[in-house]
């Protein structure tokens, strides 16, 4: 690959990373994987977030509350996104978004928080980084709504829905971004649905520990194996997974104007 590629979401800050932090960025590093966002679940935690983007130049961070935890941190106003957003190191807001599937929080907590994490992406023009699960209508739902008001940018992060949310999601702009998830052999729906998302909408990620590709299953998941999500996502979409990493690095500070691309290491970097 002659472009690196970027991890846009992962969790540096969680326990699976605290003992070897330095090897994780070194062995993305050497992977060809030249950036990477690490990702807000609550504002509770988000100082060990800000830590870990200042470890190196090339990782940035989220802030956000994720939909788990909105019953206790749930926010009804955008406010403090919009303060903490002017943080040069933050170039999204969330994760946020609704999760049906474990209802660890009341869902109508998770949509005020939701709309209010949106408002703070208006407002401030960073994009809204989506976690969706089992909730497919009510998410695009509040998105549609919300676009009419006034439009923000975002990508359904995880991609792990329907054909019909993706392509709603893309009618208001939105990107989406391929997991591990997509080298599974349980995942055929899902493979279609991507191949029908134009090149210059995706995104790559890990969402490290959780999801690792194959043929890494069953390890702890790390941004240096966003490689094989790269090369799955170039099977599928018939290309040379040079181009994938090209395409969606291109994509990624599209989105994430905040990025600065001078910070994403190239693969040569790698591998000294």
């Amino acid at each position: 690959m002659n472009v690196a590629l970027v991890d846009s979401h992962c969790h540096l800050d969680y326990p699976q990373f605290s003992e070897d932090l330095p090897g994780t960025i070194a062995r993305a590093r050497n992977a060809g994987v030249g950036m990477m966002v690490s990702i807000g679940v609550k504002l509770s935690t988000f100082e060990n977030v800000r830590a870990v983007a200042d470890k190196a130049d090339h990782i940035y961070c989220t802030v956000g509350v994720h939909p788990h935890e909105a019953g206790e941190e749930g926010l009804s106003s955008p406010d403090r996104l919009i303060e903490m957003a002017s943080d040069p190191k933050i170039i999204g807001i969330g994760e946020s978004g609704l999760d049906y599937y474990y209802d660890h929080a009341p869902r109508e907590a998770q949509r005020q928080s939701f709309r209010a994490h949106i408002a703070a992406c208006r407002e401030t023009g960073l994009p809204l980084i989506v976690h969706t699960r089992d909730a497919d209508d009510d998410t695009m739902d509040i998105l549609e709504e919300e676009y009419e008001k006034g439009p923000f940018t975002g990508v359904i992060h995880c991609f792990s829905s329907s054909a019909t949310l993706a392509q709603r999601a893309l009618k208001i702009g939105f990107y989406i971004s391929c997991s591990g998830i997509i080298t599974f052999n349980s995942a055929k729906e899902i493979q279609t649905a991507v191949a029908d998302v134009p090149l210059d909408r995706l995104l790559v990620e890990t969402d490290a520990p959780y999801l690792a590709p194959v043929p890494k299953r069953g390890k702890p998941n790390e941004p240096s194996y966003a490689v094989y999500t790269a090369a799955k996502l170039a099977q599928i979409k018939g290309v040379d997974v040079g181009e994938i990493a090209r395409i969606t690095s291109d994509n990624f500070f599209t989105l994430f104007k905040k990025a600065d691309r001078k910070n994403l290491l190239s693969p040569e970097a790698g591998e000294q």
